[in-house]
């Protein structure tokens, strides 16, 4: 049968043995089965060297690295890392000096001071947006709104404002409150609000004034920590948008005025890859001498595996 003069004729078809290819995964870079009493040290080492697990042995290493050299460690993060539970986590890290500046959205004040006042927080909103009652806590509002006018007063900062005030309260559970931690540490803990976004907003005594002048003063010490990351880390850990942008204008506000911040490591932790957080955390910063980062997964099993590897390594 004569071939058809319109197929490829394979015959000549060029080939090469697979011992002189350049292959990208390896047996030795394979996870190893977990054997029972081992340490948890053991156990990151038995993570396949293959992407992630690559990825957050060397997240790791930087953070571990940065706390050696005590350079910053900036934690950034979205109100769904308290909802996770990760406070006592993140505490502990602040309380070890591992951690220096927690920086959080609008939502991070409202969540983090019901924990400390109550031990609950995460509102359900569709069982309570149909008959307009979402977000009208009484307490939430009212401490929220006392801290604001404190932080008017003493012209100080949002975070510290509020932690402090969890503090002064005496509030029953402020060992879980990532503000009264910094309040109490001197770390800072820097707030960052966009008005009209948090049920705060809705209440008629709020001060869109004095929290905007508030959250203004944590922008610039934000920006103050930045501008001392070489060789430190910062995460972000599910903020989409706002932390995200709010990295990248301190960032280059601390370049334009002659601060040298070139080597350093960025982190990126959420369920998705979201734009923002991959170009203005991930990708744009680190260009050059640092490196980036994106660790696809849940806020209450990532952290504290990093967390525990940080641990371990000091």
């Amino acid at each position: 049968m004569t071939p058809d003069s319109t197929h490829l004729d394979f015959s000549g078809l060029k080939t090469y043995s697979i011992h002189d290819r350049n292959s990208l995964v390896s047996r030795k870079d394979f996870a190893r089965p977990w054997q029972k009493g081992r340490d948890f040290k053991t156990f990151l080492d038995t993570l396949p060297s293959i992407l992630a697990g690559n990825d957050i042995r060397a997240v790791i290493q930087a953070v571990a690295a940065a706390a050696r050299g005590q350079h910053p460690v900036c934690f950034a993060m979205g109100g769904h890392v308290i909802k996770t539970g990760m406070a006592p986590i993140i505490i502990d890290l602040m309380e070890k000096q591992i951690i220096t500046l927690v920086a959080m959205n609008g939502s991070g004040i409202i969540h983090d001071l019901e924990v400390a006042l109550a031990g609950r927080t995460s509102e359900d909103v569709a069982g309570s947006l149909g008959d307009g009652s979402f977000g009208m806590a009484r307490e939430t509002a009212d401490c929220l709104n006392q801290a604001i006018a404190r932080a008017e007063k003493e012209h100080t900062g949002l975070g510290r404002a509020v932690g402090q005030f969890i503090l002064d309260q005496h509030m029953p559970y402020q060992h879980l409150s990532f503000l009264a931690a910094g309040a109490r540490l001197k770390v800072p803990v820097t707030v960052h609000v966009a008005l009209g976004t948090d049920i705060l907003h809705m209440h008629p005594r709020f001060n869109a004034a004095a929290c905007g002048q508030a959250s203004m003063h944590d922008f610039h010490t934000f920006a103050s920590q930045i501008s001392r990351l070489e060789q430190g880390v910062f995460i972000n850990a599910g903020s989409a948008v706002i932390l995200p942008e709010v990295f990248l204008k301190a960032l280059t506000l601390a370049r334009n005025l002659g601060h040298h911040v070139e080597d350093f490591t960025t982190v990126n932790l959420d369920f998705i890859r979201h734009y923002r957080p991959m170009t203005n955390v991930v990708n744009r910063p680190t260009r050059g001498k640092g490196r980036g980062f994106s660790i696809v997964g849940h806020h209450e099993l990532l952290i504290p595996l990093i967390a525990a590897g940080v641990i371990e390594s000091l």
